[in-house]
């Protein structure tokens, strides 16, 4: 029993001096956090910040004045990190210039920082999750130009190479992908607009103030496709109209 007793004496000994020591390591490391009143009520705050501590020897604060915090951890931060049903709280780093902030910024807003949220467990309940993505809204796209010119000129410039609808749907060059199959992509837009700086068309191609005169030495190999702007603003608006090519599903890889 004697031996037992000096043995659990040496080992808690052990232990203070662990933690001292591990408190010395962390002093003149510390920062200022501000948590919302909720979040702090949750427990999370006091279940995560020991656990950084420990990994990187900084010491967080808590304070309760935004004006003494060098970051906050709130509702809408400007950087969301997790959820708790339909809120989702992010942290704000309203000092900059504090390198400990910092670190704890990149570690919350990290994975590790993430799985230490989402490992928080009262009574075996998750109470947390990843932050919710903002839904957006799309814009309603105004193309301007004439679609029926378009249509026209599409035929002209494209048809030799591009099968650009039922007029041509015979000819084009077999590996071109049709314009279709162009419009079913999610860039088709940024495609056509700029389709002059997309390889193979710097080499054919000629937009009067837009595009670089060809190099004397690589003239155009086969009759250049001239078009302005304007026009090729209609061919942009008849394209909008081309109901996209059904490509399938994507491919499900195993």
């Amino acid at each position: 029993m004697g031996f037992l007793r000096i043995l659990y004496q040496s080992l808690s000994a052990f232990g203070i001096s662990c933690a001292l020591a591990s408190a010395g390591w962390a002093e003149g490391k510390a920062t200022e956090l501000f948590v919302a009143e909720d979040l702090r009520d949750t427990g999370l705050i006091a279940y995560i910040l020991p656990r950084f501590t420990l990994k990187h020897g900084v010491r967080v604060t808590i304070v309760d004045d935004t004006a003494e915090a060098a970051g906050m951890l709130h509702v809408e931060g400007s950087t969301p990190v997790f959820s708790q049903a339909d809120v989702t709280y992010g942290l704000t780093v309203t000092d900059v210039a504090d390198p400990h902030m910092a670190r704890f910024a990149q570690w919350l807003t990290g994975e590790v920082g993430l799985r230490t949220v989402l490992s928080f467990k009262p009574d075996g309940e998750t109470l947390f999750a990843p932050p919710v993505a903002p839904q957006s809204t799309p814009e309603d796209v105004f193309i301007e130009g004439d679609a029926n010119r378009g249509a026209r000129l599409a035929l002209q410039a494209c048809g030799r190479c591009h099968v650009v609808g039922e007029i041509n749907q015979m000819a084009g060059i077999g590996s071109t992908p049709s314009f279709a199959v162009l419009r079913s992509l999610e860039d088709w837009m940024e495609r056509f607009t700029a389709f002059y700086a997309l390889n193979p068309h710097p080499a054919f191609t000629v937009i009067p103030d837009v595009t670089l005169p060809f190099d004397e030495t690589r003239p155009s190999p086969i009759s250049p496709v001239r078009l302005t702007l304007e026009e090729l603003e209609n061919i942009v608006a008849y394209t909008a109209t081309i109901v996209p090519a059904d490509l399938g599903a994507p491919i499900a890889h195993q």
